[in-house]
Formats: C-alpha cells, structure tokens, sequence
C-alpha cells in the first residue's frame, strides 16, 4: 500500500439555516470571500489553514448541526488507496465515482463513524461554475422529496442513495 498519498485539504460541510447570513459571518470569520455560491450553498477555499468549507442550505439545521466531514485529496488513485485502507482496517465504504456534486465532477467514497457522521475522501475532477439545479444534499431532500424523487433529482449521477441516519439520502460536498 502506497504512503504517500497527497491529501490537500480537511473539508467540513456544515448544514446551515439561511446562507447568506452563514457567508456573511465565515467571510469575516476568514476574511475571504466565498469561492463558490449558488442557491442553498457556498464554498469557501480558505488557504490557512487549508480548509474546504462549504455550506448547505437545510431547514432541518439546528445550532451545530454538521452535513459531513471529508479530505481533499489530488487524484483517484489517491481515493481508491483510501478506499482500500479504510476497507482493509474492516470500514464498510460507499463509492460515488463520477459524481456531478457541488457544481463540480468528482470521483469519492464515503464511510460513516459510529454516531453516523459521514466521511469522504474525494478529488473534484472538473470544477464547474455554471449555474443548475442545485446539490440538494442531506436532510433537506428528506423533507421535501419521497424516495424516489430523490433517486430521481439528486445531482449525483448513476448512484443510489445512502443510508444517512435511517433516512434515504444523497450526499454531496
């Protein structure tokens, strides 16, 4: 198993009530502009420390209330060795290959700690700026969807949905 893998960024995505308050308070907490905003989310590249936050829009969010957790690492290769050690250490994963999420294409898996935090490691492949549907992510897609609408609608392309605190969800960073 190769050691050297090239992990660039912790990420933290935190479910949050009303964005554009929660970019407000993080360009001042940081003192930068959000890299990327949309409707129901923004993303914060901060450089130090090296962070990639992002904010999802959830009316589900309560003080704290944490979407997930995930590194940011260069390659696929560096996901799927991950992957393997993580599965080799008896972690069950969940691959989302190719995934259209967060206005960008990535390549991830997915683990979960035992109070069901979600954790990914992922490599953002394509970056893409356009406007679309957004990333309807975590709890949000609960409430206003059944399942299969979300199976349906969720950005993340040919997968199916994971099992998030016994509801049927989408993840997306």
């Amino acid at each position: 198993m190769k050691n050297n893998i090239t992990a660039l960024k912790a990420h933290i995505s935190l479910n949050v009530k009303n964005v554009s308050e929660s970019i407000e308070f993080y360009q001042k907490l940081f003192g930068i502009k959000p890299l990327k905003v949309r409707r129901g989310y923004a993303k914060f590249d901060v450089q130090n420390p090296p962070l990639n936050l992002t904010l999802n829009e959830s009316f589900n969010a309560q003080r704290g209330s944490l979407s997930h957790l995930g590194i940011q690492v260069a390659s696929t290769e560096d996901v799927l060795e991950i992957k393997n050690r993580w599965e080799e250490s008896g972690l069950t994963t969940k691959d989302e290959m190719q995934t259209n999420c967060c206005y960008a294409l990535q390549d991830k898996t997915w683990t979960s700690d035992p109070d069901g935090n979600e954790w990914e490691v992922f490599v953002v492949l394509e970056d893409s700026l356009t406007e679309a549907d957004p990333c309807e992510c975590g709890s949000k897609l609960v409430e206003e969807k059944t399942a299969k609408k979300i199976v349906e609608s969720c950005c993340v392309s040919g997968s199916t949905p994971i099992i998030i605190n016994h509801e049927i969800q989408k993840s997306c960073c």
